[in-house]
């Protein structure tokens, strides 16, 4: 079982660097990777902040999450004898660094610069490779610095997506326990509850989740935090990722211009709660309070890429039972998706 040591979320706390820096005996030789934009936002911060302290730290930038990225990572901390690894962006540079940090053995920290999925503290990192994307199993953080104010400030979409990844824990969970019922598979129950628990905080409040506040970050983003320490003492992804990933994931290869992985996962869920002869009534209006997408237009993405998705998501993990069995035949991806209201 990995678990942050440290988890440091609230206002401002990026300058608390350094104290997280001491308290995991992690000084110099730390090595910065960042995004073009994030860089400004909060990359350039990190360096400075390490650098008054005289740590000499190495910053670079990564251009998307991909193994030629990762690789040229590995390489540059190599050369530069770095110590540790911290991810600061919104995703894909916390996925290159977290790759990139595992395949060096070396401790990972990561700093968000927004809320959008559950990759800020997860032990996966979602990797594109030879054209595909690879959900691919790392060390987890070591540490997570969370400075609300600086994701307040990034584009409330992203917040929103982060809380469709949140609220997918309810089908990710149905499914798990259907497949400890039908294929025996090991189930834990606490991770099970977390999970659950961290879907439930959003589900209760869905108001409360506006733009630019800085509680609403706090929320989600303590959500998320949650949602990865579940991973962990599952030891794999199961408590956080079922059918609606396997259908976000779908989508991404059969539609020109998928969407965001947390909106994806939200609009999965409402037909995988379907499936489940859940409530998925109750998951699409949370998320319809949330400003989060609801539907194929909303995404913006045909009808058609839809059930597409929906006919060929069994085959993204078929080592994974979820509640699309053998797959759906046409009629069914159909039925399900215009019942929902997904497509019109």
């Amino acid at each position: 079982m990995q678990l942050p040591r440290d988890v440091v979320v609230g206002p401002d706390v990026i300058y608390d660097l350094k104290d997280v820096c001491n308290d995991l005996k992690l000084k110099e030789g730390a090595f910065i990777v960042t995004g073009h934009h994030t860089k400004k936002i909060a990359g350039d911060v990190v360096h400075d902040i390490l650098n008054e302290c005289g740590y000499n730290p190495v910053i670079a930038s990564s251009k998307e999450a991909s193994m030629t990225e990762v690789n040229k990572i590995v390489e540059l901390a190599n050369e530069a004898n770095s110590r540790y690894l911290i991810g600061v962006g919104s995703g894909k540079s916390i996925d290159v660094a977290k790759l990139a940090a595992t395949q060096l053995d070396l401790p990972f920290i990561s700093v968000p610069t927004a809320a959008s999925h559950d990759g800020i503290v997860s032990s996966r990192a979602s990797i594109h490779d030879k054209g595909k994307k690879a959900s691919i199993e790392v060390n987890a953080p070591m540490a997570v610095v969370a400075d609300t104010s600086i994701i307040a400030k990034a584009p409330y979409r992203l917040l929103a997506a982060g809380c469709g990844d949140i609220i997918s824990n309810y089908t990710a969970v149905l499914d798990w326990e259907l497949a400890h019922r039908l294929r025996n598979e090991p189930f834990s129950e606490y991770a099970a509850t977390l999970s659950r628990m961290t879907a439930q905080i959003l589900m209760d409040c869905p108001e409360d989740i506006k733009p630019e506040l800085e509680s609403s970050v706090r929320i989600v983003v303590k959500a998320l935090v949650s949602s990865g320490v579940a991973m962990s003492i599952a030891g794999s992804s199961r408590p956080a990722s079922g059918s609606e990933h396997m259908f976000s994931h779908a989508l991404d290869m059969v539609a020109p211009n998928s969407a965001l992985h947390g909106e994806q996962c939200g609009v999965g869920t409402i037909m995988m709660m379907y499936l489940h002869g859940g409530d998925w009534k109750k998951i699409k209006e949370c998320l319809e309070i949330i400003g989060a997408p609801t539907t194929a237009s909303e995404l913006g993405i045909k009808d058609s890429y839809i059930l597409e998705a929906l006919l060929v998501a069994h085959k993204i993990r078929p080592e994974r039972y979820t509640i699309l069995g053998a797959g759906l035949t046409p009629e069914a991806a159909e039925k399900v998706a215009r019942l929902t209201k997904v497509i019109s």
